[in-house]
């Protein structure tokens, strides 16, 4: 199938004014560039119930994060979903993720608590995986003041976020605690042990958005040049030894994307493994597409379709 059209017209939109390649910058500049670029592909204005901004306990200091309540949400207990934002575990944050977090809210009627976790190279692996895990077990411990249900919690995330929803999961598993009903998985990576075997790196290796060298850079900043690290499982879950008894994963790849294969990799492991995995491809569209629902409508059915998925996993 081809790129879907809006998606091609953005890559050519983007093409005619090239911005700096983000390993060639400082990272402040490449954050800087991502949330900017965050605020003009994104839907905006999406209305929400209540947003509320607050600090999780963390394994070296507060973490932040922010809750939000959908539309006619109320005070009542309500499923919950513990949302990791992608950027390569360097970029992105609350606010670029801000759009997507309150979509997902009122159209799977869920609490989103979104987190802040410690980015990298600062902060290399795996403080992300730390903080995560901590959030998610503090979103139960503190699930009746927070308003939601503590049976029904889902994690979920994009891209690096996606990363980190399954290392999360995979460690939940290992500890036994804390108790999460679901995966939301969007187009995560999923191995750092050997990138070049999988055939969309290659094929969509520059100008599909995201590209080759980038996910290269990401990942040195990440590993902070631990390379003996990669092939912990969360650090790249596809290289867990069991995949069983993990919670039901819904699993989304994007045609045009370099991770696409690794993505349904993933999926497809979990299911030999005996662990629920419902896996879509969108054949047309790029990676990063769910935030860019302000310029294309396959983003927003997308986006809708994994709330109506979460919605059903969590519902009592």
């Amino acid at each position: 199938m081809p790129l879907d059209p809006q998606a091609e017209a953005l890559l050519a939109q983007l093409a005619e004014n090239p911005q700096p390649k983000l390993w060639e910058m400082p990272v402040a500049e490449a954050r800087a560039l991502y949330d900017a670029m965050a605020a003009t592909l994104d839907m905006p204005d999406v209305a929400i119930g209540k947003t509320e901004d607050t600090h999780i306990p963390g394994p070296a200091g507060a973490i932040p994060a922010r809750i939000y309540t959908p539309v006619a949400g109320g005070h009542a207990a309500l499923p919950g979903l513990v949302f990791f934002h992608g950027g390569g575990f360097v970029i992105g944050g609350l606010e670029t993720h801000d759009g997507l977090c309150r979509s997902l809210a009122n159209a799977a009627g869920v609490r989103v608590v979104a987190v802040d976790y410690r980015l990298a190279p600062e902060h290399a692996y795996p403080a992300a995986v730390d903080d995560c895990y901590t959030a998610t077990a503090w979103v139960e411990a503190n699930a009746a003041e927070l308003g939601i249900d503590p049976n029904a919690i889902a994690v979920g995330g994009d891209s690096a976020g996606g990363n980190l929803a399954a290392a999360v999961c995979l460690k939940a598993k290992a500890q036994n605690r804390p108790h999460i009903a679901f995966q939301l998985l969007i187009y995560p990576t999923t191995d750092f042990t050997d990138a070049e075997q999988w055939a969309s790196r290659t094929a969509f290796a520059e100008g599909y958005f995201l590209e080759k060298e980038t996910m290269r850079w990401f990942e040195a900043q990440y590993m902070g040049g631990n390379d003996a690290a990669r092939a912990e499982e969360t650090a790249s879950p596809l290289s867990a030894r069991d995949l069983s008894g993990l919670p039901p994963a819904y699993i989304v790849t994007a045609g045009f994307d370099p991770l696409r294969d690794e993505g349904k990799a993933y999926a497809d492991a979990l299911a030999a493994a005996g662990t629920a995995a419902d896996y879509v491809d969108y054949p047309g569209m790029i990676h990063g597409f769910f935030n860019m629902q302000g310029v294309l409508d396959v983003a927003r059915d997308a986006v809708k379709q994994a709330a109506s998925k979460l919605r059903a996993a969590l519902a009592p």
